[in-house]
């Protein structure tokens, strides 16, 4: 059945929206806290790292604890509450997290900030789990992806400008890098963050958006939790190993991976032979999908986390090698190039003409590098090295119109170039080797909604158990960057350790084609529906 002509709620979709901003913001109030912590605590850079890792750790722990409770309570509690309520809850949540480094920060106690931000993080995942699935259900499930790229993009564009606005905020006017950050400023900004996240929390609660619940009755998935459980705690116990041991953290980190692929397909294997007790699980198309989304949340952070480093070493981009002042403006082009591509994603949710559709998809994301530029321009940054990376953006916008707005053909076809821009960069330098670094956010920027709305589609009432399963899987942040950290140690070099990126764009490419696969099998093809609907 065709159901393409589903109409978008775009109301309720604009309501909706508005929270993806907030977590871009609030990424951005992260990249003052770390610099912040490592002086005033004196920390290492691996210690000050840890606040990256209470976030990610956070997503996790939030989406298994939501899963374990919902099985023991006998009901699924995202569906209870409806998307709605759980967006006002995981607001607040964040409100109380916010709230909580003001005492830690004044205490003088790191780890208590890492608590605090942990409770923050916490509330991001419920809203994470509730805010995605309820975007794809406000229309048609076969353009779910488009309306998760407007709220990439509106992510995106707090990203790009909250370190505009935090800098207003803590220092009274924008580009003030060289004013020292205090405890008081961090109380300040995060009193602002709490305030914020009250005010939306307000706007939600008084909005006319549905309610977002599912009438179909909850089926338990006590095996499946058992199996995530069996997951978690192995991964403890590998890194207690990591702890007492002198094991390379290489071999650990494959571990980790190989225990996360082995549990998901165990798993999937045991619920194709028996359905019984594996809820979501038991869809192949999920089990694609959260390894999907685990090497693309990891790839996308390795790719930044990894780069800075590459571009201060002597004979990369220079002879001398870059100094922090210098950097700051390819690390902002790489997640500004995360803004265009999903801006150029988002078009589709606006009812244009075929023709108004091809002109705004070539001339949108050259608005969106001129508001990077500008970006770059008002922290005191000369951009002139950034224009000629408009070759790029015309080689993804070339890319978008070969995809043709379809979720399986657009991942496909992203992931291989994506993997063609990492061996590139591998095997050059210079200012063509960090374009092509820098092309993989162009790259990134839509897949994660196009891996998300395949992951899900045809769950019906396992849609928020799924979404939550997939938000657990944003664990790959934290475990392919170091992955490609300890290859960069070794015998690769930081520079060809770039090739575990390839080696991940590879893999989403091969996932792409399975999950066309399974739900094909299933009487589902999203790219066929969305060429109908055209």
């Amino acid at each position: 059945m065709n159901t393409a002509t589903q109409e978008t709620n775009k109301g309720a979709l604009t309501t909706l929206v508005t929270v993806f901003f907030f977590w871009g913001f609030i990424a951005a109030s992260n990249s003052i806290l770390i610099p912040f912590c490592k002086t005033h605590f004196e920390l290492t850079q691996l210690q000050s790292q840890l606040i990256g890792s209470a976030f990610y750790g956070a997503y996790f722990i939030g989406s298994l604890i939501l899963f374990i409770l919902s099985n023991a309570l006998g009901y699924d509690i995202v569906n209870h509450i409806g998307y709605k309520k759980g967006i006002i809850y995981g607001l607040a949540i964040s409100v109380v997290g916010a709230l909580l480094i003001i005492p830690s920060a004044n205490a003088n106690s790191f780890y208590a900030i890492l608590g605090s931000l942990f409770v923050v993080a916490l509330g991001f995942s419920l809203q994470q789990t509730c805010a995605q699935p309820f975007a794809i259900a406000l229309g048609d499930p076969a353009t779910g992806s488009h309306r998760l790229n407007l709220g990439g993009g509106v992510n995106s564009l707090g990203t790009t400008i909250g370190p505009i606005i935090v800098s207003f905020f803590l220092f009274g006017s924008v580009g003030s890098s060289n004013v020292e950050v205090t405890v008081k400023n961090i109380n300040n900004l995060y009193l602002i963050v709490a305030v914020v996240f009250a005010a939306v929390a307000l706007f939600f609660q008084f909005s006319k958006l549905p309610d977002g619940k599912n009438s179909e009755p909850f089926e338990k998935a006590g095996k499946a939790a058992n199996s995530l459980s069996i997951m978690t705690l192995l991964i403890l116990g590998i890194i207690a190993v990591g702890q007492f041991t002198e094991v390379p953290n290489l071999w650990l980190l494959i571990s980790i991976m190989l225990v996360v692929v082995l549990i998901l397909f165990v798993s999937n294997n045991k619920a194709s032979q028996s359905s019984e007790g594996w809820g979501a699980m038991k869809y192949p198309q999920l089990i694609y999908g959260m390894l999907g989304i685990f090497i693309y949340v990891g790839v996308e952070v390795t790719i930044d986390n990894n780069f800075g480093a590459l571009l201060k070493q002597p004979g990369y981009f220079n002879d001398m090698g870059l100094d922090e002042s210098q950097i700051s403006q390819y690390i902002s082009l790489y997640w500004g190039s995360l803004m265009i591509g999903r801006w150029t994603g988002a078009i589709s949710v606006f009812n244009l003409s075929a023709t108004g559709k091809r002109i705004a998809t070539i001339v949108v994301p050259f608005i969106a590098f001129a508001i990077v530029l500008a970006a770059n321009s008002l922290h005191g940054s000369d951009v002139s090295n950034l224009l000629p990376y408009a070759i790029c953006i015309a080689i993804a916008i070339a890319a978008f119109f070969y995809g043709q707005e379809k979720p399986v053909k657009t991942l496909l076809t992203l992931s291989i170039l994506a993997a063609v821009a990492m061996i590139i960069g591998s095997f050059t330098t210079g200012i063509v080797s960090v374009y092509a670094f820098i092309a993989g956010g162009l790259c990134c920027s839509i897949m994660w909604p196009c891996i998300f709305s395949l992951g899900v589609g045809g769950l019906g009432k396992y849609t928020s158990e799924g979404s939550a399963l997939l938000i657990m899987m944003i664990l790959g942040g934290a475990v392919i960057p170091p992955l490609q950290g300890a290859f960069g140690d070794g015998a690769l070099g930081l520079h060809k350790s770039y090739l575990v990126a390839a080696a991940c764009f590879i893999l989403l490419a091969f996932l792409a084609l399975k999950l066309k696969s399974v739900l094909k099998a299933q009487g589902l093809d999203f790219d066929k529906q969305i060429e109908g609907g055209h």
